[in-house]
């Protein structure tokens, strides 16, 4: 069971985001505040649970949570400033849409900007230590898999609905079979060389 929160003393938000390694899609982020006594044996880092498990956390987390939001940053806006810039971008829109406002932000990973003036910790795998950051991760991880299942059936030759956007076996084919779409994020494999970064 993960404890609900680095700290009690401050409205924490958890902070997370899914789809940086993706070749498609946006990168999705989310925060969460959660009551201080929200528990489930269940939710975990979302990469760590089934797709069932994930939907069954997302009703419940939208449901009891004290607050929460999920931005989406557009490929184009990923090409302009970066993967990590845009990932810091999203979990930075997403808190800024709380309310009430945190006063402590938790962020996943080692590292974090923001322009929001709001107070933060990074924690390395905290998807995995706290329910507020694992949370986050649900969220984001769900929501964009839905937008992905949903661009699947415009563009139905890149596996989308298997492979999220991800640089899969598949997903790599058919770029080269049938190019790029709006979708794709160019910064990542608009050379043909850039594709030799995934082996196939």
């Amino acid at each position: 069971m993960l404890e609900t929160q680095y700290q009690y003393d401050l409205r924490e938000a958890g902070c997370d985001e899914a789809g940086r390694g993706c070749l498609a899609g946006p990168v999705f982020a989310a925060a969460v505040i959660l009551p201080p006594d929200f528990r489930d044996p269940l939710l975990n880092d979302s990469k760590q649970m089934t797709a069932r498990n994930r939907d069954r956390l997302r009703a419940l987390i939208e449901r009891e949570a004290v607050a929460w939001a999920v931005e989406a940053v557009a490929p184009e806006r990923i090409d302009e400033i970066n993967i990590l810039n845009a990932s810091f971008e999203g979990m930075s829109l997403a808190a800024a849409r709380l309310d009430p406002a945190p006063e402590l932000l938790v962020i996943d990973g080692n590292r974090f900007r923001t322009e929001l003036a709001i107070p933060y910790r990074c924690i390395v795998k905290g998807d995995g230590k706290y329910a507020d950051i694992a949370a986050a991760s649900v969220l984001a991880k769900t929501h964009r898999d839905e937008w992905m299942e949903r661009l699947d059936a415009k563009f139905p030759h890149y596996g989308w609905l298997r492979n999220k956007g991800y640089p899969t076996r598949e997903h790599r084919l058919a770029i080269r079979r049938h190019g790029l779409t709006p979708h794709h994020r160019l910064s990542f494999n608009h050379e043909k060389d850039q594709l030799e970064l995934f082996p196939l």
